[in-house]
């Protein structure tokens, strides 16, 4: 199976959102995820009745899943950890968000974007994807207070509620932010496209991929090539391997 998502959906990225939609839907159609940010940075909120928020319903009805990907985006948090200071500052410009936050604070965030969002599409979320992929102690309990159903990092897709790993394989993506994460993104996804992968296989694709070339040629074969072996598919497609399925 191939799953295939957009990141850091939010009316800041709009026509960039709609230039990743045209050049994926050839491949999977409306069978692909949006991971939405409720207010990118702090400053560009999802208003319930916009024309935004009707974009985001009009998606979730032809299909496409809904996850909750962070509040704002933007990490706040002074980590008190070295290694965590140097995962928020290599891993990610200033965006992990979950990564240092309490259990307390976490539950909060979360609660508040899944009312938002869901009240949007008028269905449950599909989960919860934190930014960059980094979850901290913290977030990984508030996931399972907040009935989290699918959450994935970049090695694995899991079921906080259930306690379960559903698979583990993992996601190609690109950078933009600066020439050397442009050239290791295409490298890497290069590499991968020609060693032994496991039978599902993410792709995560973001709004400013649209904007450099390269990015969206290494897209356009990475995903070519892998559905050769895999059918398009659902996260929410994972939950019914899992026994006593409701």
């Amino acid at each position: 199976m191939l799953l295939v998502s957009i990141h850091d959906v939010t009316p800041r990225y709009e026509s960039e959102i709609d230039g990743l939609l045209d050049r994926l839907r050839p491949h999977v159609g409306d069978c692909l995820a949006m991971l939405v940010v409720p207010n990118h940075w702090g400053d560009c909120p999802i208003v319930s009745g916009s024309p935004f928020a009707t974009r985001l319903r009009d998606w979730s009805d032809r299909g496409i899943e809904m996850f909750l990907h962070g509040w704002s985006h933007r990490d706040s948090t002074a980590h008190a950890g070295a290694v965590d200071r140097l995962r928020a500052r290599h891993l990610t410009a200033g965006e992990g968000e979950f990564l240092g936050l309490s259990r307390a604070q976490a539950s909060a965030l979360i609660g508040d974007g899944k009312a938002l969002v869901e009240g949007i599409i008028g269905r449950p979320i599909t989960g919860f994807i934190a930014p960059a992929w980094l979850y901290g102690p913290g977030t990984r309990q508030a996931m399972m207070d907040c009935n989290v159903e699918l959450a994935e990092d970049h090695w694995r897709v899991w079921s906080p509620t259930r306690g379960a790993e559903l698979v583990r394989s993992p996601v190609i993506t690109w950078a933009s932010r600066s020439r050397w994460r442009k050239m290791s993104s295409l490298a890497l996804a290069g590499a991968m496209r020609h060693v032994p992968l496991p039978p599902v296989m993410r792709i995560g694709v973001h709004p400013p991929d649209v904007r450099v070339p390269a990015l969206l040629r290494s897209i356009d074969v990475t995903i070519t090539q892998l559905a050769k072996t895999r059918r398009r598919g659902g996260y929410a497609e994972l939950l019914k391997a899992l026994p006593n399925q409701s």
